[in-house]
């Protein structure tokens, strides 16, 4: 078996204003990257548009309502301080919930190990009613509701190593014993949330890192807090928010973490999802706003994923 990626050209039609870090160049390079020849062994997919009943499991009836009528016609549209739509962003963040339910579906039905699904915006500051940080939709709090609702999982885990903490799918999985959500973030910083003694039922693991932290205090905060919670919870699938803006070059925070942290954070998880979840586990981009920082992290990353099996 392989790693499935799964992308689409039109993941570069969400344009937010000029200027604005969340740019459309940021999933123009990762495609770019996953080109090259030493990625020849992935398995691809384009990234269909998924079905909007997925959304309503993560996300109230009347927020989906309000962001389909809010989808403007021309223009740019601004949900809060720094989210925007543009005429093709509702679709585009559609396609995004249809390349993640496609690879859940494809993890567990045993057609490939894992998953890498290559989108845009980013999703993990949504909240169940609330959009926030660049992101429209939850894509992983939607494919954690699918996993279950669709294929009979018990227990999905998410594990988080964006710099900023995932907010949105701690909100949407606050009372959900079934559904974890674990966190490496730097704090103090946006979105203000994730600190450890936010537990929701007992199923929320934060573990934030101070500014100027490094690999070695990344692996501790791992170690220490995320892999144990994991043993605890025995995922029967990990699906992880990967956002590489904790790199040491990104403009947005102030972690000092470089591409093999990544690597193996990504293998360490591989290992979860093998003693677990029979190695059923999937990806998705989350934010990396330097774009060198971005490209050798998903290279990283991706790499770690293609030697499972």
């Amino acid at each position: 078996m392989t790693t499935l990626l799964l992308s689409h050209e039109t993941f570069a039609d969400h344009a937010p204003p000029e200027g604005h870090p969340e740019r459309p160049d940021r999933i123009r390079v990762v495609n770019e990257l996953l080109e090259g020849d030493e990625f020849s062994d992935l398995k691809r997919e384009e990234a269909q548009i998924g079905d909007r009943a997925n959304v309503v499991r993560a996300h109230s009836e009347q927020y989906v309502e309000m962001i389909e009528e809010a989808s403007p016609r021309e223009g740019l549209v601004q949900l809060d301080g720094d989210t925007y739509m543009g005429p093709q962003s509702l679709q585009v963040t559609m396609r995004a919930v249809g390349a993640m339910t496609r690879a859940v579906d494809e993890v567990i039905a045993r057609n490939v190990h894992n998953a890498f699904c290559a989108v845009r915006p980013p999703g993990h500051h949504a909240e169940k009613t609330k959009p926030m940080g660049f992101c429209i939709y939850n894509i992983v709090a939607t494919a954690a509701h699918y996993a279950r609702a669709e294929h009979g999982l018990e227990r999905v885990a998410v594990v988080d190593f964006d710099v900023h903490h995932g907010n949105g799918t701690q909100d949407i999985f606050w009372n959900e014993r079934d559904l974890m959500y674990a966190s490496t973030h730097q704090m103090p910083l946006f979105p203000g949330t994730g600190a450890q003694s936010e537990t929701g039922v007992g199923n929320i693991h934060n573990a934030p890192l101070s500014s100027g932290a490094e690999g070695e205090d990344f692996k501790q905060a791992l170690n220490q807090a995320i892999f144990p919670a994991l043993d605890d919870f025995r995922p029967d699938l990990i699906l992880v928010s990967a956002g590489f803006d904790a790199h040491r070059n990104d403009p947005l925070a102030g972690l000092n973490l470089v591409e093999d942290d990544f690597g193996w954070a990504t293998l360490k998880l591989m290992d979860y999802a093998d003693k677990y979840c029979e190695g059923r586990l999937v990806s998705v981009l989350e934010g990396g706003y330097d774009l060198d920082g971005l490209t050798g992290s998903v290279s990283a990353h991706v790499k770690a994923l293609m030697q499972a099996g």
